[in-house]
């Protein structure tokens, strides 16, 4: 990888809680006890414990280490597409279609972790933290010097000392717009210790623009720390988070991302079946928001009501942010996808939680009434659309089970 040195080095020290793995770990089995010495019970029961401790936080250590190198990979990753990009960038299109090749490649080389998505998140990464530290600054320099053939070399373990939360942090971070609410969340997962998920139900919370209008910002800060019960992460779960899994080139049959591909292929497959109405347009389909990307998970068209269908899967629970963002979709579709003679688009949102499935339409955008009752009329009622996605999921897991 042009532009660093690697290293073996192991480098333990971080503080983010989640996310990691032991290569080609297995699932760890229950302790079985067996009977203790019958003189000394509780002196082994001691010790149980102690072994089972060193063990967990070993595993937790190892992690953290994987994760570390990890992230110092993505960002020279990102460091070196972004100097490749600016050296190219009078050439219409470049970035993007560099980013294409170079994802086609690296993914047949070195598995999906590379692909097209997470090569802009790497950028993105880049982007939003250019200098590893003070010294950084002044060799960033060469970014504006398009003529430069060789980057300014940083080594790995160099990057490492810089990022001290994982990889997942750091996809939620850069996702962050704002500058100052992107290093307050650092600071205080940093700070607070905070696994993925509570740094990710905080930026939902929005606890920086309730902190900074909070009269009392220690007690707001104190609160916002507090970690709940569905915050914690078992070691098993940081083992097999699917980003390190990605990254070390393993597989996990129960990923999320794995679960997600195959509900949307039996989707498209039920829709495709209810009769000619529906037409299918794409899988996967990107759109580009000013300087953020998305991705529309199935697009159809249907020909009686002779609009677009945009459809989003999600695979936790409905909240509001989900709504908005289909809403972004249909929006974008309207202006740039939508003929002249088609109706407005219509979206559908799925949410595929594990105890229980939701789906919604949404209708809002059409000019009048009549026009979204006859859409309602149309489509697929939600309640068959939700037991398909139950079905679905049932098949699937039932298939992982018996064919591991």
């Amino acid at each position: 990888m042009a532009g660093c040195e690697m290293s073996t080095e192991a480098h333990p020290r971080r503080n983010d809680g989640e996310v990691g793995c032991f290569a080609m770990v297995r699932k760890p089995k229950p302790l079985t006890k067996t009977a203790p010495p019958a003189e000394a019970p509780a002196k082994y029961e001691a010790l149980l414990g102690d072994v089972a401790t060193v063990i967990e936080e070993s595993r937790r250590a190892a992690a953290r280490s994987v994760n570390a190198v990890m992230t110092a990979t993505y960002w020279l990753v990102g460091r070196r597409i972004v100097e490749e990009e600016q050296g190219g960038k009078a050439r219409a299109g470049y970035g993007q279609a560099l980013l294409a090749r170079l994802a086609r490649d690296l993914v047949g080389q070195y598995g999906r972790g590379f692909s097209v998505d997470n090569l802009e998140t790497m950028r993105a990464f880049f982007s939003a933290y250019p200098a590893t530290r003070k010294s950084e600054t002044a060799s960033r320099k060469s970014l504006a010097t398009p003529k430069s053939e060789t980057p300014s070399r940083i080594s790995l373990p160099e990057v490492v000392e810089r990022f001290r939360l994982s990889w997942s942090h750091y996809v939620l971070l850069v996702r962050t717009q704002s500058e100052p609410a992107r290093a307050f969340y650092e600071q205080e997962a940093l700070r607070g210790g905070w696994t993925v998920r509570q740094l990710r139900r905080q930026i939902d919370s929005q606890l920086y623009e309730r902190t900074a209008l909070s009269r009392d910002k220690a007690a707001m800060l104190t609160k916002g720390a507090r970690r709940k019960p569905e915050d914690h992460v078992t070691a098993e779960e940081e083992l097999k988070e699917p980003y390190v899994l990605e990254f070390l080139g393993l597989r996990d049959e129960y990923s999320e991302s794995d679960l997600e591909d195959a509900l949307i292929r039996h989707l498209e497959t039920f829709l495709l079946e209810l009769g000619g109405d529906f037409t299918f347009v794409g899988r996967q389909r990107r759109l580009r928001v000013g300087a953020a990307w998305y991705r529309v998970d199935l697009l159809f068209f249907h020909r009686r009501l002779r609009c677009l269908v945009v459809i989003d899967l999600k695979l936790g629970e409905f909240t509001h942010a989900d709504a908005g963002q289909m809403h972004l979709y249909l929006n974008y579709a309207r202006e740039h996808w939508t003929m002249p003679q088609e109706n407005p688009p219509v979206g559908l949102v799925l949410c595929a939680k594990k105890d229980h499935a939701v789906a919604k339409y949404a209708l809002e955008g059409l000019p009048n009434k009549v026009v979204a009752a006859e859409y309602r009329t149309a489509l697929p009622s939600e309640g068959v659309l939700v037991r398909k996605i139950e079905e679905a999921r049932r098949r699937i897991e039932e298939s992982r089970r018996t064919n591991p």
